[in-house]
């Protein structure tokens, strides 16, 4: 048994593995705008998470407000990079 499991395992490596080459030759191919672009918006997206988080969790009117009111900003901020 638990050599189908190692089998699974390898598989699930190698398909990661080839993700990451695909994924790395992208970026080779991308123009310094592109991968500025592509930065900015990871940045953006990784932010816009932490705040809906973040949102969930704020009890005060206030600061929730403050909260939906930054994740407006970044929801335009992303609409303006496509």
């Amino acid at each position: 048994m638990s050599r189908g499991w190692e089998s699974k395992d390898v598989e699930s490596r190698q398909e990661m593995a080839a993700a990451e080459a695909e994924a790395k030759l992208r970026r080779v191919a991308e123009t310094p705008e592109q991968a500025a672009k592509r930065a900015k918006r990871e940045s953006l997206t990784l932010d816009r998470t932490r705040i809906a988080r973040e949102l969930e969790k704020a009890r005060h009117e206030r600061h929730r407000a403050m909260l939906r009111d930054v994740l407006l900003h970044l929801d335009t901020k992303l609409a303006e990079l496509d």
